[in-house]
């Protein structure tokens, strides 16, 4: 273990040293009423059928009841953003600037086969309701890659030591394991400014797969899905994210004995609790726990309620006036009521 680090967490944790001032990717606190988080946008996608790799907008005031936009249809359409015909696992970012949007995506039909995927696509917006987009496909993209079998599940997070958003996601080579790598992304979000670099690689070198990272107080949480060896979400922790001195936790965070996939961490608004989301995807639920440490996490599956059935996706915190342009463009769930 590194001293320096497990100090610096010691001390973050005792202290709750809170950084006023910086916007994180998952809270923004602008002044004017109407931009103030009042509720949530959940994005997902919905299965393995072709008509159902696609991203689809769901909605809450409260983090725990969502209700689908757009009669649970997509909202964006995969046939033309990306090279496959489809894509998943949609993970969406509020940027710095707390009115910037990023989503990446997983460019990928399963039905060609969970080996035939080499590309993701990026997306930026600046209203939630229209996106510019590219496909980046990393084995046409750069050299040395012959032998990429898949990229999955892509993410971003805002580097404050860079000052850049990393965009991070794992990839399989030939016969070797599943690695989490990470590129910076350019300023217009549509590239990257160079080759991918390992990001993350469990100390077993077995595979990791869906990735997903939380700032919480100066120190970047991972969690991941172990793959072929006690499949679970683990969780590991570093102060900086390009170091490599990553902190292994022990023991698995999901609170099921069902196979999962697709781990989610976000901040409830106005509050110190997180929830931790993962998809069971073997039986077509999810599942929500929470926590105010992430280290422990209690179901709280009674809580929760959609009208849909979401596949991988992230959920951030979204204004009045974010909801009410998302309900304008894709109509109001009628059960959701706008303060």
């Amino acid at each position: 273990m590194n001293t320096a680090l497990y100090v610096r967490m010691v001390l973050l944790a005792v202290l709750q040293i809170t950084s006023a001032g910086i916007l994180f990717s998952q809270e923004f606190e602008p002044a004017a009423e109407d931009n103030q988080a009042k509720g949530y946008l959940f994005a997902y996608f919905k299965g393995n059928s072709t008509i159902d790799e696609a991203v689809c907008f769901a909605i809450s005031t409260d983090g725990y009841n969502y209700r689908a936009l757009n009669n649970n249809h997509p909202v964006i359409d995969s046939k033309i953003i990306s090279s496959t015909g489809g894509v998943r696992d949609p993970h969406i970012l509020r940027g710095e600037d707390a009115k910037t949007f990023y989503m990446v995506l997983t460019d990928m039909t399963s039905v060609k086969g969970w080996d035939s995927n080499r590309a993701m696509v990026l997306l930026k917006s600046d209203d939630l309701v229209n996106w510019k987009h590219k496909v980046i496909n990393i084995q046409e993209r750069y050299e040395g890659q012959q032998n990429l079998k898949r990229v999955w599940a892509p993410q971003t997070i805002y580097d404050p030591a860079k000052q850049k958003y990393m965009v991070y996601w794992s990839m399989q080579h030939g016969d070797g394991p599943d690695i989490i790598y990470y590129a910076y992304a350019n300023s217009e979000f549509n590239d990257f400014e160079s080759e991918p670099q390992v990001l993350y690689r469990p100390k077993n070198n077995k595979s990791c797969i869906d990735g997903d990272i939380i700032n919480k107080n100066g120190l970047f949480y991972l969690f991941y899905k172990t793959e072929g060896h006690g499949n679970g979400i683990r969780l590991a922790i570093t102060d900086s994210l390009t170091s490599g001195r990553w902190i292994e936790q022990p023991g698995y965070k999901q609170q099921t004995t069902d196979a999962v996939e697709g781990s989610g961490v976000f901040k409830l608004n106005n509050s110190d609790e997180y929830i931790l989301m993962y998809d069971v995807y073997g039986k077509g639920k999810y599942q929500f726990c929470q926590s105010c440490d992430l280290d422990k996490f209690k179901v709280i599956d009674h809580e929760v309620s959609m009208d849909f059935h979401p596949r991988h996706g992230t959920i951030i915190p979204i204004s009045l006036k974010e909801l009410k342009a998302l309900t304008s463009r894709w109509g109001m769930p009628t059960d959701i009521k706008l303060k």
